[in-house]
Order: structure tokens, then C-alpha cells, then sequence
């Protein structure tokens, strides 16, 4: 299969997934665009951890945290009145800024030792919502949390706001496209690939790390604003390190480092377990079961599958093209 016929491909596989969300959701029930609307909202925030572990190589146990930053900012500023867009620019800057400062030690230490920074600061960030009830409603949360009107056109209806979220995710979606396309992403991929290297190519790793952190924690923010109006109550319980560790799996699920991979790992967290409820008690012991053979089998996620298998099918291709060749040649 040439380039140009395997990108024909891409494109419409991409073009029958949007008809399918924007198409199939019109005869969903209301649990149901709630799923999808959540996917959305995960999927966001999955691209962000994906820049920064995937593309940057560098590890973050932290994601939930800024997913909970971006919430309470929606519901702190929604509930006194104040739109979601005003939400939406305080939470982009504050975690850029927060994640800015995160990366700082990233400049210190690596791997495990940076997983425990950053986990630090999740638990932190979880003990700041669960006490500063002046602030965050301490454990009660903030309930009444309002979905916003645009252009006059109110998105309470459920199927409103799906479309919403799918918006702000194709946006999501293009801007990173465009990032990780550009010299920046070129070297954050160099980074990731052997930093003393690209160092030495003249890659200033020092900012292309702040930067990996701080890009993937204002996403994480992002998605916080959307969550809050989703679900309507703001609450500590909902951005432990279990919703981090959740989103670590979605990329790694997917496939870390590749661009698709977010998508693929939020569909298996989001919807796996709802599809799995037929087998009532067991679903997420079949869940987690699944998860681990899938890593076993693939530890570069789903889309390291297909990847692999086009490879062996260019080799096989190219293989035969040679022994055609020699073929010929030994026969004129």
C-alpha cells in the first residue's frame, strides 16, 4: 500500500469516527451523551499528559490535579455569576503558570524520582480541596455548578453540551496537530528520544521541558472547566490520584507518544467499563484483566498494534520486492 493510498485511508477512517459522533449521538438517552461527553472532557486531558510523557518524555503523576484546578475554577467563577469563558482563561493561565513551576524539577531528576514530585503535588492539591472549605466548599464541594450559553443559545440540554465538549476537543485535537508538527514538536520528540543528544544539537531542553509541562497541565485545566458543568457538583473525591493514574493509563493504553493514542486509551476507560456491566460484580475485575493483557501483548497500547502490523506488511513487501528482483536478474 503506498503513502498516498494509506493516507486516503486515515482521512476517511477519521472523516466515518466525526459523522459517527457528531450522527449517532441524536439517538442516545441522557446517561449515554453523559458518557460520551465525559470521553470528550478525558480525552483533552489525556492529549495534554500525552505531550508531556509521550512527546517530552517526561513522567506526571499531576494530571488529575490540574483537572481539579480547572474545575473549581468553573465552579467558583460560574457560581458568583461569571462566565465560563472568564473560567476558561483563569484556568488556562494558572496551570501554565503552576505547571511551569512543576517543571522545574523535572530539571533535576527523572523518571520514578519525578513521578514522586508530582505526586506530591496531586496529594497536595487534593488536601487544598478537601480543607480550604472558604475557598473549595471543603469536603461538601460546590453544587449548582451552571452549564454556559453560547451565543444566546443555552447548552443545559444534554445533547447541547456534548457538542460543546466535542468542539472544544476538535479545537484540542487541531492545535496539538499543529504543535507537534512544528519545530517544537520535532523537539519534543528529540527530548524524549535522548536529551544529552539533542542538547548538543542545540535544542534548548531546559525550556522545551517547561514548556512540555506547561502545555500539558493548562490542557488539564481545560478539561477541568468542561468537567464542572458536566456533572454539576465539584467535590475533592473526584481529583484524587485515582483520576491521575486513570489518565496515565489512558495514554499508555492508546499508546504513548502517539498522536492518536489519547483518543483510543479514553474510549477504552470510558466506555470499556460501562460495556462490561453485563457481567454485574465482575466488570471491573474483567476490566482490569482486559487492560493488563492488552499491555502485556502491547506494551506500546493499541495503536503500537497497528503500527506493528504495517510494518511487517512494508518489510514483507519489501522483501518480496527484492527476491522478485533477484529473480530477475538471475533469469534476464
Amino acid at each position: 500500500m503506498s503513502e498516498t493510498t494509506r493516507r486516503r485511508w486515515t482521512y476517511a477512517g477519521l472523516t466515518v469516527a466525526l459523522a459517527f459522533l457528531i450522527l449517532a449521538p441524536l439517538e442516545f438517552r441522557r446517561y449515554g451523551l453523559y458518557i460520551l461527553s465525559e470521553w470528550a472532557v478525558m480525552t483533552i486531558a489525556a492529549i495534554g499528559l500525552n505531550l508531556t510523557l509521550g512527546y517530552a518524555g517526561q513522567v506526571s503523576l499531576a494530571q488529575g490535579a490540574f483537572v481539579g484546578i480547572g474545575a473549581y475554577c468553573a465552579a467558583i467563577l460560574t457560581t458568583n455569576g461569571w462566565p465560563l469563558i472568564a473560567a476558561i482563561a483563569l484556568a488556562l493561565v494558572l496551570c501554565f503558570v503552576i505547571g511551569w513551576l512543576l517543571g522545574y524539577p523535572a530539571l533535576r531528576v527523572q523518571h520514578h524520582y519525578l513521578a514522586f514530585v508530582t505526586l506530591a503535588f496531586s496529594t497536595l492539591a487534593f488536601l487544598v480541596f478537601r480543607n480550604e472549605s472558604w475557598l473549595t466548599g471543603g469536603t461538601e464541594g460546590i453544587d449548582g455548578v451552571p452549564r454556559p450559553s453560547i451565543l444566546g443559545l443555552s447548552t443545559t440540554p444534554h445533547l447541547r453540551y456534548y457538542y460543546f465538549c466535542l468542539f472544544m476537543l476538535a479545537l484540542v485535537t487541531l492545535a496539538m496537530l499543529c504543535l507537534v508538527r512544528s519545530p517544537w514538536g520535532r523537539a519534543f520528540i528529540a527530548l524524549r528520544e535522548n536529551p544529552l543528544r539533542a542538547l548538543s544539537l542545540g535544542v534548548d531542553t531546559r525550556r522545551y521541558i517547561l514548556m512540555a509541562f506547561a502545555i500539558g497541565s493548562a490542557l488539564g485545566g481545560l478539561a477541568g472547566v468542561l468537567y464542572a458543568p458536566l456533572v454539576g457538583l465539584v467535590e475533592p473525591p473526584a481529583f484524587t490520584i485515582t483520576l491521575s493514574l486513570n489518565l496515565l493509563m489512558m495514554v499508555v493504553v492508546g499508546g504513548s507518544g502517539y498522536f492518536l493514542g489519547p483518543f483510543l486509551g479514553a474510549l477504552v476507560a470510558v466506555l470499556l467499563p460501562e460495556w462490561l456491566r453485563v457481567v454485574e460484580s465482575y466488570y471491573l475485575i474483567l476490566y482490569a484483566l482486559l487492560v493488563m493483557a492488552l499491555l502485556i501483548y502491547s506494551p506500546t497500547g493499541l495503536i503500537g498494534i497497528v503500527d506493528r502490523f504495517l510494518v511487517n506488511r512494508r518489510t514483507r513487501a519489501a522483501s518480496a520486492a527484492r527476491a522478485a528482483i533477484s529473480v530477475s536478474i538471475e533469469n534476464p
